[in-house]
C-alpha cells in the first residue's frame, strides 16, 4: 500500500476511534418505511390486499428492522424487545390516523384524482407517515432512530417535520416543498399548511431547549405558502386563515385574515 494511503489510513482509524462505534444503521431506515407503509396499505404492497402469510411477513420485517435500528439506542434488550412490540400493536392506530390524513388531502384537492393517488403518489402525505411513525418512537424515549425517519422524508420530499412536534388528526399538506415544522409545534386538528410554510422559533439560547419554541396552530386553520410563524408564545386562532408570505411572531384571535400587504 503507498505511504501516503497507509497515512490516510491511520489517521481515519485514530479519529473514528474517538467517536461511538454502536450507532443505528442508516440503511436500515428506508426498509422500516416500506415495509410499515405496505404494511398499513395495500396500495404500497403492489395494490394487494396481502393473504396472511405475507402481510406476517411484512410483520417480520419491521419487527427485525426496528430491533437493529434500537439496539445500539437501548441497552436494554428487554426495553427493544417491548418497544417493538409496542409498535407492531400501533399499527392499527397508524393505519387509522393516516387514513384520515389521507381522507382529508383527497377532499381538499381538487387535483387528486383518487385515494389512492394520495396514498401513493402525494409527498404530503408521505411526509405526514413517516412523522406519525417517528413521533411515536420519539414520545417512547427513543433517541436519533424518529430524527433519521424524518431526515429520510425530509430528503425524499423536501418537508421537513420535526418528529416532536404535536399534530392532529386530518392533517393536510398541499405540495408541500419547503414547509419546515419544529420541534415544539403544536397543530391541532383539521389543519391545512401550503409550501413553504415555516413554523419555526426565535432566536433562542439552547439552555431553552425544554421550552416550547415553536407555535402552537389551532384547529381548522389554512396556512398559505411561504408564510413565517415563529415563536413558543405564538397562538394562531382556531378557524383562522393565514395569507401567503406573512411574517407573524405575535398570536392572533380566532377568525383572524392575515394577508401580507405591501408597504
Amino acid at each position: 500500500m503507498p505511504h501516503s494511503r497507509t497515512t490516510t489510513l491511520d489517521a481515519l482509524i485514530s479519529l473514528r476511534s474517538a467517536l461511538s462505534p454502536t450507532s443505528p444503521d442508516p440503511a436500515a431506515v428506508p426498509t422500516l418505511i416500506d415495509a410499515s407503509l405496505a404494511a398499513l396499505f395495500p396500495q404500497h404492497s403492489g395494490g394487494r390486499h396481502l393473504e396472511r402469510p405475507a402481510l406476517s411477513g411484512l410483520l417480520s420485517t419491521i419487527e427485525t428492522t426496528l430491533t437493529k435500528l434500537c439496539q445500539p439506542i437501548l441497552a436494554d434488550e428487554r426495553e427493544v424487545a417491548t418497544l417493538v412490540e409496542g409498535f407492531l400493536e400501533h399499527l392499527p392506530e397508524f393505519h387509522a390516523v393516516l387514513l384520515e390524513d389521507a381522507q382529508a388531502i383527497y377532499k381538499g384537492d381538487p387535483a387528486a384524482k383518487s385515494l389512492d393517488e394520495v396514498i401513493l403518489a402525494y409527498p404530503g402525505f408521505l411526509a405526514i407517515a413517516v412523522y406519525r411513525l417517528a413521533h411515536w418512537l420519539y414520545r417512547n424515549k427513543v433517541n436519533t432512530v424518529p430524527r433519521m425517519l424524518a431526515e429520510h422524508a425530509h430528503r425524499v420530499t423536501g418537508i421537513d417535520i420535526h418528529p416532536g412536534a404535536t399534530i392532529g388528526r386530518s392533517f393536510v399538506i398541499d405540495h408541500g416543498t419547503g414547509i419546515v415544522i419544529g420541534e415544539t409545534t403544536v397543530i391541532h386538528d383539521n389543519v391545512k399548511i401550503y409550501q413553504g410554510v415555516t413554523l419555526g422559533a426565535l432566536s433562542v439560547n439552547k439552555s431553552l431547549a425544554d421550552r416550547q419554541r415553536h407555535p402552537t396552530i389551532e384547529r381548522d386553520v389554512v396556512i398559505y405558502a411561504n408564510a413565517t410563524i415563529l415563536g413558543g408564545k405564538t397562538v394562531i386562532g382556531a378557524g383562522s386563515i393565514v395569507g401567503g408570505n406573512v411574517w407573524i411572531t405575535e398570536s392572533v384571535a380566532p377568525g383572524s385574515r392575515i394577508y401580507h400587504q405591501r408597504s
